[in-house]
């Protein structure tokens, strides 16, 4: 029997509307409300056409409703903060929800053969939020002492910034990549089991933009626990932003040591002599000034001709280094596969068997490349050889 909930929830993760996946499918929007709602199941030659599009087996179709049997991780998707200019529209944050439901119902598939020890992201925001209903500070001061609380029980040094995503990953972060679009840098997320998402978008971004983006969104995560920014007006949805914006300023860049740091430039209102900083922290030019001028290092009229200069250089679009700094990438997830596969406490034949897709599935989901995959796809299709007869000649 086709299951409409199955066909509902991969249609919405891939933010297609029942209007448009019908175009695709050349039939009626009425047809696939009527999948979608079991008053119909759908012909073979359609169901095979949805295969494709959605790059899932047959059965995917037919079987229980996925969602529901591996684990629906409660996501409230109001709960989901954009790193973006503008507040997004219901059918994105949607999307970006079923994509987290999805990946929940992995994760709980793969974590059935692994042991997690208690995610200390969990201990580090009940830290945060224990300091700051407790402080009597003002607001900026109580954001920076938790950006400073932070780093310091990520065990970064105050140095550099080269192992934050790792240090994110090892410490319970979920981080993954895929296409969010041009207008979203990165969006984050606690699920109702606990678990802290981060979505990086996969355009090509530099290093030090990637770094803001991931220090950015540790402060929604931190700060702004079960906000339902789906209900901010824009004032509030920009209050937000700053907060988030002023923790990642002051947690990539620990005061004291980017003060030593600055005092020593040459000629601090050309966006040229920040090159060796930017190099050192891995922090864009545009993001090192702007932290300089919070500090008081800069004046009005200093932080003005410096925009000015960033502005005629280019630098708004490609600052220097851009190009030279290796880009980190979400590593955690295709660690665990590779021990699962490797071990062979779990095959891949196993996986795409329990979650009913095909590999192009998969790696879009964890924003993992198919060639990763393509070694065990191997393995899977192995063919009888002469060594696998273990004869010997007499």
């Amino acid at each position: 029997m086709f299951v409409g909930t199955n066909l509902t929830n991969i249609r919405i993760l891939h933010g297609y509307t029942r209007k448009q996946l019908a175009d695709m499918l050349q039939i009626t929007e009425q047809s696939v409300w009527q999948y979608e709602n079991g008053y119909m199941s759908p012909k073979m030659e359609v169901v095979n056409e949805m295969k494709k599009i959605f790059r899932v087996k047959g059965k995917y179709f037919y079987s229980q409703d996925f969602l529901n049997k591996n684990g629906r991780a409660n996501i409230q998707q109001s709960h989901i903060a954009y790193r973006a200019e503008i507040i997004n529209s219901a059918q994105k944050t949607q999307s970006e929800a079923k994509n987290i439901e999805f990946i929940s119902s992995f994760l709980n598939i793969i974590e059935k053969k692994l042991h997690y020890p208690r995610n200390e992201i969990v201990i580090l925001r009940e830290k945060i939020i224990e300091y700051i209903t407790t402080s009597n500070e003002e607001d900026k001061i109580k954001i920076q002492q938790a950006a400073k609380i932070a780093r310091g029980f990520l065990g970064l040094d105050n140095k550099s910034n080269l192992n934050l995503l790792f240090m994110l990953e090892k410490k319970g972060v979920f981080i993954f990549e895929k296409a969010i679009g041009e207008k979203i840098d990165a969006y984050s997320l606690w699920t109702e089991d606990e678990r802290p998402f981060v979505i990086l978008g996969n355009l090509k971004k530099s290093a030090a933009r990637r770094n803001f983006d991931l220090a950015h969104e540790l402060g929604h995560l931190l700060l702004h626990y079960k906000v339902e920014f789906s209900s901010l007006d824009n004032k509030s949805h920009r209050q937000h932003e700053q907060e988030a914006n002023l923790f990642a300023g002051a947690f990539l860049l620990p005061e004291k040591e980017f003060i030593e740091d600055f005092i020593s430039l040459p000629k601090k209102s050309n966006p040229d002599a920040y090159i060796d900083l930017k190099r050192k922290w891995i922090i864009s030019i545009q993001a090192l000034a702007h932290r300089a001028y919070s500090l008081g290092l800069l004046e009005y009229q200093q932080y003005r001709y410096f925009n000015i200069k960033l502005n005629n250089k280019g630098y708004k679009i490609q600052e220097p280094l851009d190009d030279n700094l290796k880009i980190m990438r979400p590593g955690k997830i295709r660690s665990i596969l590779q021990l699962l596969f490797d071990k062979n406490y779990l095959s891949l034949r196993t996986l795409l068997d329990t979650l009913m897709v095909d590999i192009e599935f998969l790696s879009n989901l964890l924003g993992i490349e198919l060639e990763f995959f393509e070694k065990y796809q191997i393995e899977m299709s192995k063919e009888f050889t002469v060594s696998d007869l273990n004869i010997k000649a007499k």
